[in-house]
């Protein structure tokens, strides 16, 4: 194999390492692609929600969110590829954020007014009016459906907040080619069914990496992306002494199920709802069809797994049944077949769920990591967020202690790349669940 000598490696072909690789070749550089698998998106991206929504519990994470869903909402034009060919598309169905505890609606607010987020406050009034066949009803905490007390009556009622300009994306995986395809055009090469064993270096900097087949491609930089795999591939690399922020491994599962009557119609797909009271969060799909997945609640044991590769990609029988009825009981209407359907993936899971875009103690060495199953809405930005790092840190920025800040290009914000380090104190700053 001839992979030449590019100026730069990215390691995973999903939607972040497909935007980094991107916006690497924008800058002018040489970047060659690295996945195991077969094709651009095939890893966690291609078992992703892809729901864009603004609600992150720190401003940075608010701000990210609010500019990146600019780039999904005029998509070709960030791609600017060439020619016709089969695009992912964002679909404006808006998002409902129901109150609890964990996310009081005046924080939230808070943050959606520095960052220029247009909401809504609805109460159980709207709600009723807004979403019919809802129940507001207030259960909190989340409790296990096998629990009596889940079955109890509500002790009050919710309010939300709606954000009409959240939705989802149609097709992630298909997203996530489509940004392959522009970083292609640039003359960025991917190469799959190529696993890493190895990264080289020379003293404190990064020099290439080896292949299972032998193959060595040196390069003076090198960026993790590699998803759930990250953690492995920096071992490989000698890095993560110096972390603050551990990540790990976990399996998920997001079912599908039909939605209720009159919730999700051929020309107006109901929006997103963010339920942390019950746990759960629903997501409308084409053909009348209802996503269901789940938000880490207290009461549900996480399902934290050594490699990857070991996953089993099909529902199970007690997931499925315990976020299907979760889901019925905010929306009665809804069904909750015997038999389980939709798919499990993995999360590459930071200690605070917030990711990790930096460098690292080896010099060339960038991770765009821990995205934690909620940052395929930020791919776009990512991308920007890491070549911006590189041509700084490269260039002989010191971002760990003077972090670079990024101004946005739709909405002017100024994000603190700080807030994704590595050595961030991990704190109660942030939800500490999949929500951000």
């Amino acid at each position: 194999m001839n992979a030449g000598n590019p100026d730069a490696i990215v390691v995973g072909a999903g939607v972040i390492g497909a935007a980094v690789a991107l916006e690497l070749a924008r800058t002018g550089r040489q970047v060659v692609v690295l996945d195991k698998a077969g094709g651009a998106g095939h890893g966690s991206t291609s078992a992703s929600s892809a729901i864009i929504r603004f609600n992150y519990s720190t401003f940075d994470g608010v701000a990210t969110a609010w500019e990146s869903r600019h780039y999904w909402a005029a998509w070709p034009d960030h791609l600017r590829l060439p020619d016709r060919r089969p695009l992912a598309a964002f679909h404006r169905t808006g998002a409902v954020v129901l109150d609890a505890p964990g996310a009081p609606p005046s924080a939230t607010a808070a943050l959606f007014d520095r960052a220029g987020v247009p909401y809504e406050r609805w109460d159980a009034a709207t709600l009723r009016r807004r979403l019919p066949g809802i129940d507001p009803g207030r259960y909190w905490p989340p409790k296990p459906v096998d629990d009596e007390a889940f079955f109890a009556g509500p002790t009050g009622e919710l309010g939300a907040l709606f954000t009409p300009d959240a939705g989802f994306v149609d097709d992630p995986q298909l997203a996530a080619q489509n940004l392959a395809d522009a970083a292609a055009e640039l003359g960025a090469r991917f190469l799959f069914h190529q696993t890493v064993v190895g990264v080289d270096r020379r003293t404190d900097r990064v020099s290439g990496v080896r292949l299972a087949d032998g193959t060595r491609i040196a390069a003076p930089i090198v960026v993790n992306a590699a998803g759930p795999w990250s953690g492995g591939l920096n071992r490989l690399a000698g890095v993560g002494g110096e972390f603050t922020v551990g990540v790990r491994p976990l399996r998920q599962e997001v079912h599908q199920v039909a939605a209720p009557p009159g919730y999700s119609l051929a020309a107006d797909l109901g929006p997103v709802i963010a339920d942390l009271d019950l746990g759960i969060y629903l997501r409308a799909a084409p053909g009348g069809r209802l996503l269901v997945g789940g938000t880490e609640p207290a009461c549900d044991p996480l399902e934290w797994i050594d490699d990857p590769d070991e996953a089993d990609p099909r529902p199970t029988v007690h997931r499925f049944r315990a976020q299907v009825t979760r889901a019925a009981r905010r929306l009665p209407g809804l069904g909750v077949p015997n038999r389980p359907t939709g798919i499990a993936g993995v999360y590459d899971v930071a200690d605070d769920w917030t990711p990790i875009y930096d460098r690292t103690a080896l010099g060339g060495y960038y991770v765009a990591m821990g995205t934690s199953g909620n940052q395929f809405k930020n791919a776009p930005l990512v991308g920007r967020f890491l070549a911006t790092l590189v041509d700084r840190v490269e260039a002989g920025h010191d971002h760990d202690h003077e972090p670079v800040r990024h101004v946005c290009e739709h909405t002017s914000n100024v994000v603190d790349l700080g807030a994704f380090s590595r050595q961030r104190r991990v704190g109660k700053g942030t939800a500490r669940t999949v929500m951000g």
